[in-house]
C-alpha cells in the first residue's frame, strides 16, 4: 500500500470518528489505524523501525486529517513535535519504541507562569544524585492521559537562564494532571490538560541535549515543526470548510424560485474568497518548507508567518463558511460547525498570532528576535 493509500485509510477511520471525538473521546481508533501503517514512525529513521520522512510528509499527513477531525490532528501535530526532538536526542530504546509506533508523545511547555512564552519556562529542576527532580505547573499538555512521554521544559540545572528538555514519562511520580476531561469551544478530543510536578523524579540520564540547550532546540527544531504543523492544521480546516460550504451552496434550493444558494453572485464571491485563502495558505506553508529545505535567508520569517498567516486566515474562512451556510451551519449534520470551532485554536497556542506578528515586525525592521 502507498503512502497515500494509507493515509486515505487513517482519514477515513477519522471521518466515521469525528461526531464521537468532538464530544470528548480520544481519537484512539484513528492513532491505532496509524499504528497499524506504519505513521506514528513516520518521522524516525528507518535504522529505529520508522520510516525515516520529515516534516514535509508530516505536513501532509496532518493536513489530511484535519480536513476529517482537529483533534486527531492536533493530537499527531504534538506526536510529530515530539518526535523530532527524540529522534535527535532521545535514548535508543525510546527512538526504537517510537519508530515502532509502540510509543506516543508530546510537548509540554507552556506553563502558568510564562502563558504562551514558552521559551521562558519558570519550572526547575534539581539534580539529585543521578536523578533530577522536577517541579511545575503546565498549563496545558495534548494527549495528557494517553502519551507515553511528555518532552519537558524546565529552568536549567545551572544558572537560571534559558532552559533544558527533558523526556518525562507519563507514569512518573510526582506528576498529576487534571481529572477533568477537556471541554472547550473546540479540539475537544485531544486531551489537553493541565498538570502539576512536585519533585518529580527522573533519571538524569532523561535529558534531551545538554543543561541550558533548550532553547536552541526549541528554536531550532521545536518551531519549525510546530508553526509549519499548526498550520497545516489549519490549512485541513480551510479545505474541509471551503468544499462543505461549496457543497451545501450548490445542493441547497430555494424551492420557489428554482435555484440553489450558488446561484447568487454574492455566495459565489464568498466561496471565491475562501478557496483562494486556502490556496495561498498552502502556498505559503509550501515555501516555509522550500525556505527550510534550501536553508534560505528568509526561513525563519517564513517559519512565523505560516503559522500566523494560516491561523488569521482559517478564522476568516471559517467565518465565511457559517455565513454562507445560514442558519443550517449552526446544525452539526452540515459539517461546518465544528470546523468553525476547531479553527479558533491556532490563534491562541503559543506562540500566539498577536506574538507571532511581534517577531515577524522585529525580523522585517532587523531588529532582534528576543
Amino acid at each position: 500500500m502507498s503512502f497515500t493509500e494509507k493515509l486515505e485509510s487513517i482519514a477515513a477511520v477519522a471521518a466515521t470518528h469525528a461526531a464521537e471525538v468532538d464530544r470528548g473521546t480520544f481519537p484512539t481508533k484513528s492513532l491505532d489505524a496509524m499504528r497499524a501503517a506504519g505513521m506514528l514512525g513516520l518521522v524516525s529513521a528507518t535504522d529505529v523501525g520508522g520510516s525515516g520522512k520529515g516534516l514535509a510528509e508530516a505536513s501532509i499527513v496532518v493536513e489530511r486529517l484535519a480536513r476529517e477531525c482537529g483533534s486527531t490532528a492536533m493530537v499527531v501535530c504534538m506526536h510529530y513535535c515530539a518526535a523530532a526532538v527524540i529522534e535527535k536526542l532521545g535514548a535508543l530504546d525510546v527512538r526504537k519504541a517510537v519508530g515502532a509506533g509502540k510509543h506516543l508523545s508530546t510537548l509540554a511547555f507552556s506553563e502558568a507562569g510564562s502563558r504562551s512564552h514558552f521559551w521562558a519556562p519558570v519550572g526547575v529542576a534539581k539534580a539529585a544524585g543521578t536523578e533530577v527532580l522536577l517541579t511545575a505547573r503546565k498549563s496545558w499538555i495534548t494527549s495528557a492521559h494517553h502519551a507515553d512521554s511528555y518532552v519537558w521544559s524546565s529552568k536549567p540545572l545551572a544558572g537560571s537562564e534559558a532552559s533544558t528538555l527533558w523526556l518525562v514519562p507519563r507514569t512518573t511520580a510526582g506528576v498529576r494532571l487534571a481529572e477533568a476531561q477537556f471541554d472547550g469551544i473546540g479540539l475537544r478530543g485531544n486531551d489537553s490538560v493541565p498538570a502539576t510536578a512536585e519533585d518529580a523524579k527522573i533519571p538524569a540520564s532523561n535529558i534531551l541535549g545538554e543543561d541550558g540547550g533548550g532553547f536552541g532546540i526549541m528554536m531550532g527544531t521545536v518551531l519549525p515543526w510546530f508553526n509549519v504543523l499548526i498550520a497545516s492544521v489549519s490549512a485541513g480546516l480551510m479545505e474541509a470548510a471551503t468544499t462543505r460550504t461549496a457543497a451545501h451552496a450548490g445542493g441547497t434550493t430555494f424551492q420557489h424560485a428554482g435555484s440553489t444558494i450558488a446561484d447568487l453572485p454574492t455566495v459565489r464571491a464568498f466561496i471565491a474568497r475562501m478557496r483562494i485563502s486556502t490556496d495561498q495558505t498552502k502556498a505559503l506553508i509550501a515555501d516555509t518548507l522550500a525556505a527550510m529545505g534550501a536553508n534560505r535567508a528568509d526561513t525563519m520569517l517564513r517559519v512565523l508567518e505560516s503559522k500566523a498567516g494560516a491561523g488569521e486566515s482559517a478564522i476568516q474562512v471559517t467565518d465565511l463558511a457559517m455565513r454562507v451556510c445560514g442558519g443550517a451551519a449552526f446544525r452539526k449534520e452540515v459539517g461546518v460547525e465544528r470546523i468553525f470551532r476547531d479553527a479558533r485554536a491556532a490563534m491562541v497556542m503559543g506562540p500566539t498570532t498577536d506574538v507571532l506578528y511581534d517577531f515577524i515586525g522585529k525580523a522585517v525592521c532587523g531588529l532582534p528576535l528576543f
